[in-house]
């Protein structure tokens, strides 16, 4: 095997591995941080502010 397909193989493989890398941190990670403990809202600024996210 020459040098030109050894290194052609070797970024092909590299590049499957990268990509299979970041498509199982795209479905670990989560998508949108939502508040865990919401407490009540003390007037009405708060409850329009939490109305509108």
């Amino acid at each position: 095997m020459n040098d030109f397909k050894l290194k052609l193989v070797l970024s092909i493989l590299s590049a499957i591995v990268f990509s299979f890398i970041f498509i199982l941190l795209a479905f670990v990670l989560p998508l949108d941080k939502e508040e865990t403990f919401t407490t009540k809202p003390q007037n009405i600024l708060e409850e329009v502010s939490r109305s509108l996210k």
